[in-house]
């Protein structure tokens, strides 16, 4: 069952105006954010492949590197194949993110019949290719695929977040992330939005992409 799509802004507002009513330490989150960005995307191979090169470094540097990669028309599964390592280092992938975009590139994913599959069933298809773990799957699915209860628990902006909204002593794990979060259904990625711009407030610096 695909469930509830975030598709507008409209949507965004309705999910927080149910936290809020429904759970209220969001309500001085979202006062402190103010409205939350719709942060839909296209979905398909450039979309995933943006996120793989998001994994574990900073906004600014996965901006950078995404920059250059558009620059040398290397976005495309045939580009990506084509290409030589050589070349996509010197876009600014990592060896591991070489075999990590290849991977991707021979995977041929069917992206349209994602659209039409069970949050379940898009985490576990993407995770097969090599690269692509929970998280980056995640995030495809609730920026990509609009859904609306998917939640990054594995995110360390979300756990930190989540540490001062519910003055935890110590940033939640990844499975107590799952239990904190469980409450904040059927609006988790909306839940995840109000956590990254609240993590922007209080860090001062960017979240996510």
């Amino acid at each position: 069952m695909v469930g509830r799509i975030i598709e507008t802004d409209a949507c965004v507002i309705e999910g927080a105006e149910w936290l809020c009513a429904n759970v209220p330490c969001f309500v001085p989150v979202l006062d402190a954010t103010g409205p939350l960005p719709l942060r839909r995307k296209k979905d398909g191979f450039e979309t995933l492949l943006n996120a793989i090169v998001g994994q574990q470094v900073s906004v600014a540097a996965a901006d950078a590197i995404w920059r250059r990669l558009k620059d040398a028309k290397l976005t495309g599964p045939r580009k990506i194949l084509a290409a030589s390592d050589e070349d996509l280092r010197g876009a600014g992938l990592s060896s591991q993110k070489v075999r990590y975009a290849r991977a991707l590139a021979e995977a041929r994913i069917n992206f349209k019949g994602l659209r039409d599959v069970s949050d379940a069933d898009v985490i576990a298809e993407l995770t097969q290719v090599t690269g692509i773990g929970v998280w980056t799957a995640e995030i495809y699915a609730m920026f990509s695929l609009g859904r609306a209860d998917v939640f990054a628990h594995g995110d360390l902006a979300l756990q930190e977040a989540a540490k001062h909204m519910l003055n935890l002593e110590k940033r939640p794990t990844e499975r107590e992330m799952r239990g904190l979060a469980e409450p904040w259904s059927p609006w988790r990625s909306v839940a995840a939005r109000a956590l990254w711009a609240y993590y922007r407030v209080v860090k001062q610096r960017e979240g996510i992409r």
